[in-house]
C-alpha cells in the first residue's frame, strides 16, 4: 500500500491527469532525488553508453562525451520537474496550452511510443537477467515482470517513490562494489586513454545519444512531482532532480562504456555484467543482475504508470472522460498488454536496433521541449488557466498553432542533420562525416519560433482568468475524487 499523505488519502492513488488539489500535497522535496537517480541507474542504462567505443572512439573521449551529453541533457529534463508543483498536474497534459486541446495528440503520441519502447527493452532485459540467475525462462519472466511492474504503478506516485529511494540506498552498496571491481579488476585495449586519439563523429554520436536519453525523460518529470507543495522553489526542485539523474546516468553510462571496451566486440549486456561481477567474486555477477532486475522492474512500472497518464489524456481529447480509478487500472493494464506482446514479439534485430531507437526518441521530443520549457518559462512565466486545460472550447483551443508550427519547423530543419546508423544519414550529416549536430538545431529553431509566434498573447488576462477560477478548482477537485 502507498503511504498516507498530509491531506489523509492512502491506499491506490484515485487522481491520474487531474489536478492535485493543496490539501493533497505532500511529501518531501529532497525524494525527487533518489527517485531520478535510481530511474537513471538501470542496467538499460549501460546500452547508452556504448555508442562512442562501439563506433569506433577511444574510451577517455567516449567517457567525455558521456559527461557532457548528460551534463546539457539533463539540463533540459529537470527545468520541466519545477513545473509539477506549480501546476499539480503530470506531465504531458500541460502540452495543451501550447499545441491546444486536440493538438496536444500529436505529441502524446510519439510520448505513448517511447513508453512502450523502452518497456519492452526493459522487460526483455530483466527477464534474461532472472533466466540467466533463476532459469525458468525468458518469456515466463517476462509476464512477472510486467505484473509486478503492474501492480506498483497502479498503486501509484507513493510506493514508486518510496520504492526508488530502497533500491538507490541497495544500489550504492551493490554497484558500488561492482564498480570499484570493475576499475581494479578489468583490463582496457592499448590507447583507451590516449587524449591525442580524437573523432568527432562517435564523439558527437556519443555524445548526441546521452544527452536525447537525458532529454526522453522530460515527458515524465512532472507526473513525479506534481504532489509537492507549490511553495518549494523552482531552484532546489531543479536541483534535486538534476542531480539524481546527472549521477545516475553518468555512473551506468560511464560502466557501459567501461565494459564495452573491455569486452570489444563480444559485449552482451547480461553476460558481460555476469563475467566481469564473477572477476570481483565468484557468484557476484548473479547478484549484480539479480538487483538489476529488481531495478528494470521499478522503471518499468514508471513507464507504465506514464503511459496511462498519456493514453488517459489522448483520450480526453477526443471523447471527455472522468480520470477515475477505473479508467486508471484499464489504461494501465492495456499499456501492460502492449508491453508483453512487444516483447514477446521483439528479436534480437530489436535490441541490436535500440540505440537508433534512441536517437529517434532524441529527435521526437527535442522540438517539444523546446516549445514547452519556453511557453513555461519565458511566455507564460508559469502562469496558466488551470481549469482551461480541461475545457475543450476554453482560452487553449482546440489546435495550439502557434506550437504545432514551431514543433513542425523544428523537427523538418533537423531533418538534414539526422545520423540514424543505418536507416538515415541526412546531407547535413554527411558533409560532416556523419556527426549528427541535429540537437543544435532543433532545440534553438522551436524555441525562437515559438516565442516569435506568441508575441501577440495576452499572458496577463490568462493569468486573471486562472486567479478567477482558482476557487472553483480547487472545489471541483474535491468533488472529483472518489471515496
Amino acid at each position: 500500500m502507498s503511504m498516507p499523505t498530509q491531506g489523509g488519502v492512502s491506499g491506490i492513488e484515485v487522481r491520474s491527469i487531474d489536478y492535485v488539489p493543496l490539501n493533497e500535497r505532500h511529501g518531501k522535496l529532497w525524494h525527487l532525488g533518489p527517485l531520478w537517480f535510481m530511474s537513471n541507474a538501470q542496467i538499460a542504462t549501460l546500452a547508452v553508453g556504448l555508442i562512442g567505443v562501439t563506433g569506433g572512439g577511444n574510451l577517455v573521449w567516449s567517457l567525455l562525451a558521456i559527461v557532457a551529453g548528460t551534463v546539457l541533457g539533463t539540463f533540459f529534463m529537470a527545468f520541466h520537474s519545477a513545473q509539477g508543483p506549480q501546476l499539480g498536474l503530470p506531465q504531458m497534459i500541460q502540452s495543451r496550452p501550447q499545441f491546444g486541446y486536440v493538438g496536444a495528440l500529436l505529441v502524446w503520441l510519439f510520448a505513448y511510443v517511447q513508453y512502450a519502447g523502452f518497456n519492452v527493452f526493459n522487460s526483455i532485459l530483466a527477464a534474461d537477467a532472472l533466466h540467466t540467475t533463476l532459469h525458468g525462462g525468458v518469456k515466463p519472466w517476462v509476464l512477472a515482470v510486467t505484473v509486478v511492474a503492474l501492480v506498483i504503478a497502479l498503486v501509484g506516485y507513493d510506493i514508486i517513490h518510496r520504492a526508488e529511494r530502497i533500491l538507490t540506498y541497495v544500489f550504492l552498496v551493490v554497484f558500488g562494489i561492482f564498480t570499484v571491481g570493475i576499475l581494479l579488476t578489468l583490463h582496457y585495449p592499448a590507447g583507451s586513454f590516449d587524449l591525442g586519439a580524437f573523432e568527432w563523429t562517435p564523439f558527437l554520436a556519443q555524445f548526441g545519444v546521452v544527452a536525447g536519453y537525458q532529454i526522453s525523460w522530460a515527458i515524465y518529470v512532472s507526473d513525479y512531482s506534481r504532489y509537492l507543495p507549490p511553495d518549494v522553489t523552482v531552484r532546489k526542485t531543479f536541483y534535486w532532480t538534476y542531480l539524481g539523474s546527472a549521477l545516475g546516468g553518468i555512473w551506468m553510462m560511464v560502466l557501459g562504456a567501461l565494459l564495452a571496451a573491455w569486452a570489444g566486440g563480444h559485449f552482451e549486456t547480461i553476460a558481460s555484467i555476469d563475467t566481469a561481477g564473477d572477476k570481483v567474486f565468484d557468484g557476484f555477477g548473479a547478484i549484480v543482475l539479480l538487483f538489476a532486475a529488481l531495478g528494470l522492474v521499478s522503471v518499468t512500472a514508471l513507464n507504465m504508470y506514464g503511459g496511462s497518464l498519456t493514453l488517459i489524456s489522448a483520450i480526453d481529447s477526443v471523447r471527455r472522460v472522468r480520470p477515475t480509478l477505473a479508467v486508471r487500472l484499464l489504461t494501465l493494464a492495456l499499456t501492460a498488454a502492449l508491453s508483453v506482446v512487444g516483447a514477446l514479439a521483439a528479436t534480437a534485430h530489436f535490441l541490436a536496433d535500440f540505440n537508433d531507437f534512441l536517437l529517434l526518441v532524441l529527435y521526437l521530443f527535442i522540438p517539444w521541449t523546446a516549445v514547452n520549457l519556453m511557453d513555461y518559462y519565458v511566455v507564460r512565466r508559469g502562469h496558466y488557466a488551470v481549469a482551461e486545460i480541461f475545457n475543450p472550447r476554453g482560452v487553449y483551443g482546440r489546435w495550439g498553432w502557434h506550437g504545432i508550427i514551431s514543433y513542425l519547423v523544428g523537427f523538418a530543419v533537423m531533418v538534414p542533420f539526422f545520423s540514424v546508423g543505418t536507416l538515415y544519414t541526412g546531407p547535413a550529416a554527411k558533409a560532416l562525416g556523419g556527426a549528427d549536430i541535429s540537437l543544435f538545431i532543433g532545440l534553438p529553431v522551436s524555441a525562437l519560433l515559438y516565442w516569435w509566434l506568441t508575441r501577440s498573447l495576452d499572458v496577463e488576462a490568462e493569468a486573471r482568468l486562472a486567479r478567477a477560477e482558482a476557487e472553483e478548482l480547487e472545489r471541483a477537485a474535491h468533488e472529483h475524487r472518489e471515496p
